[in-house]
């Protein structure tokens, strides 16, 4: 009987049992389930979240740098006396001598302007002089933790390639150097608004191509291309800039600001076997030219040619800045083209010619150039677009 009795007691049990684990393990698995399904709804929350937070971020950082441009002071009017060339004499770079430890002539500029003004080509007192750009100003394409770099004289002096400023106190390196290029940056930035109110606008400074928001480098503190084309979003109702980079080295700066922004076009005529071999940065290029090394007159006047055939059908622009870099000059020591005097005029003059044909501001910047004599080349160049009517200076020199 005992053997009998056990059997149907445990057969018993387990019809018993059966269903209570069943509902034990449904009980378990629907608790994990709710789990997985908390900890999903709270996963897509918080992404929700952090990029409404992402939205909302970049909609502040929007409003902030509209905020700065409008409160600027580097827009003001220009009486009609005065024409678009602009310069100060706070430009150029005077630092104990040491500046000529330097391939650049850090007195160009100022050369440049001598020439112009022996030569009658402008009045002095029609010369529009700008204003220094301001921390704020600065603030609308740099980040605070760059600005503050440069307050450390060793990082200004990596920047600009010259390692004994690194030496010097900071407040020093600040007035001797730094001073100089915020009004460059100054001139720049004003030279949009002059461009769109008169049609053209050269500063006879600024083309710092190599510095980003982030980032200087190559002689370039500041992003003044950037700057100048941020206020002219916001100030000047444009929405389509050109950038025609034709300095000698890739501008790797103003590239790197506008990476994948449809706003801006880059037409990039450069040598690629020369600093700064910033291939991330070229690949934000919209039209990018390749002068290699030795590269003479004809020929890189023929590239251009075809480069602003190219540009024209590709992008409309609403302005267009110049960087006129002159280290293209045939003996220049970083450069390394071989382009005459009257190449660089003919250059100046086919730029001018596109954007003049087809009604569109130009602000032409006068950027890199390692020999003494471009200066002299800049000033001429300046010289024949008056000539030429391509530029009005006040001055009759069309038959001279």
């Amino acid at each position: 009987m005992k053997n009998s009795v056990v059997p149907i007691w445990t057969e018993s049990t387990r019809n018993l049992i059966k269903p209570v684990v069943v509902l034990v393990i449904t009980f378990a698995a629907t608790v994990k389930l709710s789990q997985a399904l908390y900890r999903y709804s709270r996963r897509r929350a918080r992404n929700r979240s952090e990029t409404m937070s992402s939205a909302s971020s970049s909609g502040n950082e929007a409003d902030v740098r509209r905020s700065r441009v409008r409160s600027s002071k580097l827009y003001f009017d220009i009486p009609n006396s005065k024409v678009p060339l602009i310069y100060s004499s706070a430009y150029d770079i005077s630092f104990l001598g040491i500046e000529k430890l330097h391939p650049f002539d850090s007195a160009k500029w100022g050369r440049i302007c001598g020439f112009l003004l022996v030569d009658n080509v402008v009045d002095k007192n029609c010369i529009v002089e700008p204003r220094e750009a301001s921390k704020n100003d600065l603030l609308v394409v740099h980040s605070e933790e760059y600005l503050n770099s440069l307050k450390k004289s060793a990082n200004v002096a990596m920047i600009i390639e010259v390692p004994p400023v690194a030496i010097f106190p900071n407040c020093l390196v600040q007035q001797k150097v730094l001073y100089p290029f915020v009004n460059q940056v100054g001139g720049t930035v004003l030279a949009a608004k002059l461009a769109k109110e008169r049609g053209w606008a050269i500063n006879i400074g600024g083309g710092f191509h190599h510095c980003s928001g982030e980032k200087g480098g190559g002689f370039c503190v500041y992003a003044d291309i950037s700057l100048c084309i941020h206020f002219a979003f916001e100030l000047l109702n444009i929405s389509r800039v050109m950038i025609i980079d034709l300095d000698a080295h890739q501008g790797n700066g103003h590239e790197t600001d506008f990476a994948n922004d449809s706003r801006v076009y880059i037409l990039d005529m450069y040598n690629p076997g020369i600093y700064p071999f910033d291939y991330e940065a070229s690949r934000y290029i919209d039209q990018k030219v390749a002068v290699a090394s030795g590269t003479t007159t004809n020929e890189y006047l023929r590239k251009l040619d075809e480069a602003l055939e190219v540009a024209v059908r590709s992008f409309d622009p609403e302005l267009i800045v110049y960087n006129a870099g002159t280290d293209i000059l045939d003996g220049d020591p970083l450069g390394q083209l071989k382009v005459s005097p009257d190449g660089i005029t003919n250059r100046d003059e086919k730029v001018f010619r596109f954007a003049r044909n087809r009604n569109i501001p130009i602000v032409m910047l006068t950027s890199g150039g390692y020999m003494k004599s471009s200066a002299r080349v800049i000033a001429d160049s300046i010289t024949n677009l008056s000539k030429k009517s391509l530029i009005d200076t006040g001055k009759n020199i069309t038959n001279r």
